[in-house]
C-alpha cells in the first residue's frame, strides 16, 4: 500500500479525537437531546478506537515483550478514564461501579 494512501486512511485517527474533545467541551454538564447523545457516543467510540490504533502502532514498533505491555497499559488507561467519567456524572448511583468493573475485567482476563 502506498504511503500517501496509508496516510489518508489513518487521518481519522487524528481528526476524531480532536472532534471528540471539542464536542466534550461544548456538551459537558448539559442536558442533551437524543441525537446529540448519539453523536457524542459515536465520537467517544471513535476516539477510543483511535487511541487503540496508536497504541498498536507503538507496540508494533517497540517489539514483542514491550509491545504487549504498551497495549495492556493503553486499554487499562482507557477503561479507568471511562469509569472515572461515569463516576463523576453521578456519584450517588455509581458507588460500586469501579469495583464491579475491575472484577469484570479480571474475570474476562
Amino acid at each position: 500500500m502506498p504511503a500517501s494512501l496509508r496516510s489518508r486512511l489513518t487521518d481519522w485517527t487524528v481528526a476524531v479525537p480532536v472532534l471528540a474533545v471539542l464536542m466534550l467541551l461544548v456538551t459537558w454538564g448539559r442536558e442533551l437531546p437524543g441525537p446529540v447523545v448519539v453523536v457524542v457516543a459515536a465520537l467517544l467510540g471513535g476516539a477510543v478506537l483511535a487511541a487503540v490504533h496508536h497504541a498498536e502502532v507503538v507496540a508494533h514498533r517497540v517489539g514483542e515483550p514491550y509491545g504487549s505491555l504498551v497495549l495492556a497499559v493503553a486499554v487499562t488507561v482507557i477503561e479507568v478514564a471511562l469509569i472515572v467519567t461515569l463516576m463523576i456524572s453521578g456519584p450517588e448511583k455509581t458507588q460500586s461501579l469501579a469495583r464491579d468493573t475491575v472484577f469484570a475485567a479480571v474475570m474476562i482476563t
